[in-house]
């Protein structure tokens, strides 16, 4: 397949939605599935995909309300992270695609736990890059949210950082960094996102994600059994200077996890703004290695 490695830029029209994806590698029933957080879309991959698509398959789709893909209204979609799950996997099961390794990260962590814990045969193992299941990596800057999810009221809900509009979605790039770091973020990034988290509707829509995401926390102890029955290969890549999650986070997995690979970088919660390569050479071995156990054992 010519310029197989190249990252490809496609849509995929499903029953509830239509997702723009992107692709690297020859079309495969094995490939990594990167899942992107808030604010952002596949974009975030867009440096480590044509790296991986020299070795494998590898899909990151946008998740609906994200990117390019479909931003249906809240009275026509259900914006719970369990919802989106079943979208992700419909377009998973449209391309194909049987077994993956599952790279997940701020808010694809619950949409990927919940495909994962569906379906714990298909994971041939797991990358969490600054994405969050265990209580040990929620500091104090989530006491206000949880206030608010034990209580919605509208006084809680004024006590809420101020998150949804243009400065906190560049701060979601450069919050806790030094200077030195900052600099080296493009600015794209943040007003790519901005752009289109601005459609119509869009901000009720994140912000009703943001109230799920309540459902995400209460099922820690799930996942910890899941992580507990399965243990499928792990890599933790972490951005040391995550204002969201703390770092503390890499030592839970560590506790739990049996065939554990930690990675920890002098970077913010956007780690692959600033490292995409060092990340890019380091997933490639990683699923390179649990490919090749796939196969001794098949």
């Amino acid at each position: 397949m010519k310029h197989a490695a190249k990252t490809r830029h496609l849509y995929r029209d499903l029953d509830e939605a239509k997702l723009h994806y992107r692709e690297a590698g020859v079309p495969s029933s094995t490939a990594v599935l990167l899942l992107h957080g808030f604010p952002s879309s596949s974009y975030s991959f867009r440096d480590v995909l044509p790296t991986l698509g020299e070795h494998v398959y590898a899909i990151a789709p946008d998740i609906p309300g994200f990117g390019f893909s479909d931003a249906p209204p809240l009275d026509q979609f259900d914006y719970t992270f369990e919802h989106l799950s079943h979208v992700i996997e419909a377009f998973v099961d449209d391309l194909g695609v049987e077994r993956y390794v599952l790279y997940v990260t701020d808010f694809g962590t619950p949409v990927g736990y919940f495909m994962a814990m569906r379906h714990p045969e298909r994971v041939l193992g797991l990358v969490v890059q600054n994405g969050n299941t265990h209580e040990a990596g929620l500091n104090d800057a989530w006491d206000a949210p949880r206030r608010f999810w034990a209580d919605p009221t509208e006084q809680n809900k004024a006590a809420l950082p101020e998150w949804l509009n243009f400065s906190g979605t560049r701060d979601q790039y450069l919050s806790g960094l030094r200077k030195e770091l900052q600099v080296l973020h493009p600015q794209e990034s943040w007003h790519l996102d901005w752009e289109r988290l601005r459609r119509p509707g869009n901000i009720d829509i994140q912000f009703q994600l943001f109230y799920d995401y309540r459902n995400h926390v209460a099922r820690f102890p799930d996942i910890a059994a899941y992580h507990q029955a399965h243990q499928p290969p792990c890599l933790v890549l972490w951005g040391r200077h995550d204002t969201f999650y703390d770092i503390a986070e890499v030592m839970a997995y560590h506790q739990v996890m049996t065939s554990l690979e930690a990675h920890i970088y002098d970077a913010g919660h956007f780690l692959l703004e600033t490292h995409a390569p060092d990340v890019a050479a380091v997933l490639v071995a990683f699923v390179g290695d649990v490919l090749d156990h796939v196969e001794v054992h098949s």
